[in-house]
Parts: structure tokens; C-alpha cells; sequence
């Protein structure tokens, strides 16, 4: 049984940032961005919304057509705090606080890949964690994690979805 309604990633961790003690506290919001220039774009606002999580609506994707035909969409999640300039026991709080913040999420989509199976679709139960290099936005402590979702497809061929070759 094939799923008519996909995974919503950015409506997932709106909520969970919404609920999420931990951001409450640090006065986090969820955005959604859209490629390089939304990040680009949200990470501007930072001066007005310091502490952000950054949800793509954009995903890259995969066909796979081995022993079980599926697509998996592959969703970026941001995690940024900004922290004073210069100062790196001040990055390194801001880092401590988006890592708890990640293994807090993570044990959300844990729950989250149940849920998700009872409608056959499928989250990677392997979550990456990469920090982005303090030179690229200075003044602030960002991590991003990938989530890939996939569902299974029918790639049985159909031959009413094709127009036969005329002969010559």
C-alpha cells in the first residue's frame, strides 16, 4: 500500500521546536528555507532571530529499482545559534546547547520512524551531525543533520502508459 500523503518535514520540526523545552529557553524559532539563498537569507535575520533551526522544503532525492522499488527524499535541517564575536567558550556553550538540542530531536524521530512505518514509509534510522566551520558564518555556532525519508513505489510497467513505436 503506497502512502498518498508524503512525510512533512518542515511541519515536523516546527512542532518539535515549538514543544522542545530546551529551545523555548534559548529562544529558538523554526524557519524554512529554500536552497542557498533562503539559508543565506535566514542566516541574515540572525541579528533580529539569534537562535534558529532551519528546515529546508526543498529535497534532494533517490529512485531505487533493486529487490524493493522505493524513493527517498533526502531533507537538511540547520540547527544555528549566534554567540559574541570572537569569543570561543561562547561557541563552544552554543555547540553543547545545539547538540543536546539534536539528541533531543533524535529521540523524537524515533517515535517519528514508528509512526512513519505504520504508513509504509521509512526514515533512515542513520541521522548525520556535521558542524559548519566557524570561519563560514562568523559569530555563530551552526550544525546541519540530513534526514532521508523513502516510501515504497510501484514500478511495475504498464503498457497503457505508453505510446507503441509505429513501424516504418
Amino acid at each position: 500500500m503506497e502512502s498518498n500523503k508524503p512525510w512533512n518535514a518542515v511541519e515536523f520540526f516546527k512542532d518539535l521546536v515549538a514543544r522542545n523545552k530546551l529551545c523555548r529557553e534559548n529562544g529558538f524559532k523554526c524557519t524554512t528555507i529554500s536552497g542557498l539563498d533562503g539559508l543565506e537569507e535566514s542566516l541574515a535575520r540572525m541579528q533580529s532571530t539569534p537562535n534558529q533551526v532551519m528546515v529546508a522544503d526543498n529535497a534532494a532525492g533517490i529512485t531505487r529499482f533493486d529487490n524493493t522499488p522505493h524513493t527517498t527524499k533526502i531533507r537538511t535541517v540547520f540547527i544555528a545559534m549566534r554567540h559574541a564575536h570572537d569569543d570561543m567558550a561562547a561557541r563552544q556553550r552554543c555547540m553543547d546547547i545545539i547538540f543536546e538540542i539534536h539528541r533531543q530531536f533524535c529521540s523524537m524521530l524515533i517515535q517519528e520512524k514508528i509512526r512513519l512505518e505504520e504508513d509504509m514509509q521509512f526514515l533512515d534510522p542513520q541521522v548525520t551531525l556535521q558542524e559548519v566551520d566557524k570561519y563560514l558564518v562568523p559569530d555563530t555556532a551552526i550544525c546541519m543533520f540530513e534526514l532521508s525519508v523513502g516510501k515504497y513505489i510501484d514500478l511495475s510497467y504498464n503498457a497503457e502508459e505508453w505510446i507503441t513505436p509505429q513501424n516504418n
